[in-house]
């Protein structure tokens, strides 16, 4: 608690560095005050001075989330990895495209495939897979929760991104996480057939929409990938997809139910309309914090592979 109080004591510290310092103490998705318990994506909060001895009075400091952007929220929701923003020689000024054509020439070679016991300490691990893994932020913070139980693979078409991911992994000392330059349209069947653990999870978090009807066919979910992921993933394994575009939502749920001989949808109570109204895996992603910034509502589904009959 006395940490939490330092973190809170200056009070000429912006609303996101304070917020920044209150954050990188929680390890968990919600902050524990005494009997207070404060969600991470709540609007506000207010952080409490330990009461001394001598005294019952208590001081606070309110942070109003309002008052920052969405690009400070997701320094915010990322701050406990303390990623090192330094622009290396090696990875330059990371300035990407929103959206890239797959299906030009230049993606349509396969990416090379690593060697494993390389890139992992331990390849024997179960593995998920990221597909569009973006700025690598996601899986980073995945990876830094399950150092010991799951190695994590991040897919990504975007060489820059993919070379600042494999920086900060670097600069984090992980070794139960990598990224590859790899169009996943081309790439996912070789690089995870190869795999020597079993594939546990597959997640596509808000790929890019490719919203005219003539460029849908550029969209990552087709049936080719569909029956790689399936083909590959072990039996209990999940399949997690997201948008906050609800036309590509649709399209990856109705490519996927019409999977239900292999695939099963997972119901929870946490859902309206059939989606998912919280992201299962502990931490939103970027797009996600910038969309629900804007007002955007989040299209989220959860599959898990049927368990094999056993044979008669």
């Amino acid at each position: 608690m006395a940490s939490l109080c330092q973190a809170c004591s200056s009070s000429s510290a912006t609303p996101l560095l304070l917020a920044k310092r209150v954050f990188s103490l929680a390890s968990s998705p919600f902050i524990f005050m005494r009997e207070h318990k404060i969600p991470r994506h709540c609007n506000s909060f207010r952080a409490f001075n330990a009461v001394s001895a001598s005294s019952s009075a208590s001081t606070s400091v309110c942070v109003d989330f309002k008052d920052l952007r969405s690009n400070e929220l997701v320094e915010l929701e990322y701050a406990e990895l303390n990623l090192n923003h330094k622009i290396s020689e090696e990875v330059g000024h990371v300035r990407i495209r929103q959206h890239v054509n797959p299906l030009s020439s230049s993606f349509s070679k396969p990416a090379p495939v690593p060697v494993w016991d390389e890139v992992y300490k331990d390849p024997s691990l179960p593995l998920m897979v990221d597909i569009g893994s973006g700025s690598g932020r996601f899986l980073l913070w995945q990876a830094n929760k399950n150092v010991e139980s799951r190695n994590y693979l991040g897919l990504e078409i975007r060489q820059k991104l993919v070379k600042r991911a494999n920086f900060w992994v670097n600069e984090l000392g992980l070794s139960n996480v990598h990224f590859i330059f790899a169009n996943a349209m081309v790439s996912f069947e070789h690089l995870i057939s190869s795999y020597p653990g079993p594939l546990e999870i597959v997640s596509i978090l808000c790929p890019d929409p490719h919203f005219k009807k003539r460029h849908q066919k550029r969209r990552v979910v087709q049936k080719p990938l569909v029956n790689s992921i399936l083909q590959n993933l072990k039996p209990g394994g999940k399949i997690f997809v997201q948008s906050d575009v609800l036309d590509v939502a649709q399209d990856m749920r109705d490519q996927l139910d019409e999977e239900s001989n292999v695939l099963q949808h997972m119901d929870t109570v946490d859902t309206e309309d059939g989606w998912l109204t919280e992201n299962p895996m502990g931490i939103r992603t970027e797009r996600e914090i910038h969309a629900e910034f804007e007002g955007a509502r989040i299209y989220r589904r959860l599959y898990q592979k049927r368990q094999l009959l056993p044979e008669t």
